[in-house]
């Protein structure tokens, strides 16, 4: 049941996005993973080059965005519905990192 849920909600993150937004995103691998080996508590992870700090950015690998499955399930698995809120709220999270927008800006406008 979970796995689904947060497939669906990862797909539904992005599908819904204002057009302004995702026409802005790009060279980016959005994926699912467990979690990462020895952090439980983390829920999404951009690994990347943000877009204002890009120069001479052709022809490199895409930047990740991923999504862990089973911290999120822990947290918020007991409600599908929660965990569909989380995942889609963890989602938008990590593509404010590939805008450029730290964790600290993201707490200053009420985001993180």
């Amino acid at each position: 049941m979970s796995e689904d849920v947060v497939a669906d909600a990862v797909s539904e993150a992005l599908e819904t996005l204002p057009p302004e937004i995702a026409e802005r995103i790009y060279n980016v691998s959005v994926e699912i993973a467990d979690e990462v080996p020895g952090r439980p508590g983390i829920l999404g992870l951009y690994h990347g080059v943000p877009q204002p700090r890009r120069t001479g950015y052709n022809l490199a690998l895409p930047d990740r965005i991923t999504i862990f499955r089973r911290p999120l399930e822990r947290l918020f698995g007991h409600d599908p519905a929660l965990l569909r809120a989380q995942t889609i709220h963890t989602v938008h999270h990590e593509i404010a990192h590939h805008f450029g927008i730290s964790d600290e800006r993201l707490r200053e406008i009420g985001r993180y």
